[in-house]
């Protein structure tokens, strides 16, 4: 479970995953949507394809990169209790917020004068 969690630290390989959220893409359309070099943005896909984030399918001289949403689903199951629990504790708090008075209205301040 940890690669997943290392890969996605980067935040350029999350920009990337959300760009083949849409749909498949070739890497020089990923490099000039993060204005980045194609060398560069090619080294986070393959780091993406190997842990299994995204899968690669070549076309001619051409390569299209597609977001696997089986991995990503993994990780949502596994943060699932986290998220519970942050759910709960935020409930909670609006239940405390609701028992407690209203603040009183602040009256409009006047202007002082300066001797």
């Amino acid at each position: 479970m940890s690669l997943p969690f290392e890969v996605l630290a980067d935040p350029t390989r999350r920009r990337i995953l959300g760009l083949l959220l849409g749909r498949p893409r070739l890497v020089g359309e990923v490099a000039r949507e993060l204005e980045m070099s194609q060398p560069r943005v090619s080294k986070h896909l393959r780091v993406l394809r190997e842990a299994g984030l995204v899968t690669v399918r070549p076309e001619a001289q051409r390569r299209w990169y597609e977001l696997r949403p089986e991995p990503l689903a993994d990780l949502d199951a596994w943060l699932a209790p986290y998220r519970r629990l942050w759910t709960e504790r935020l409930d909670a708090l609006e239940r405390h917020l609701e028992t407690m008075p209203d603040a009183p209205e602040e009256q409009p301040r006047r202007p002082t004068e300066e001797p």
